[in-house]
């Protein structure tokens, strides 16, 4: 659990897994709540449980990818398994308005 758990790391998992090879601005984009701290090290956490690459490529500016490990692509199955059950469970999540 702690290589997936968490608020961030299934979602950023999720992103690779569907959406292929990130640089990390494009991550951020498409997590908007998230700090490029926190981002940073769910990414070094991850890289370190093997279950992302990290690809830099000695350029100006300097160029930095993330993609799923071979490691990484066999949690597609238990990552698909988590969004399908949010989707079918998202109005038990739900926020109450206030009136």
């Amino acid at each position: 659990m702690h290589a997936i758990g968490g608020k961030w790391k299934p979602l950023i998992l999720f992103i690779l897994l569907h959406d292929g090879t990130k640089r990390f601005g494009e991550l951020r984009r498409l997590l908007p709540n998230i700090t490029q701290g926190m981002l940073t090290s769910q990414l070094r956490e991850m890289e370190q449980d093997g279950l992302i690459v990290r690809q830099a490529y000695q350029e100006i500016p300097p160029k930095v990818e993330y993609s799923l490990s071979d490691h990484g692509k066999t949690l597609s199955s238990v990552l698909n398994d988590m969004c399908k059950w949010g989707f079918k469970h998202i109005e038990f999540t739900k926020q109450p308005e206030n009136d």
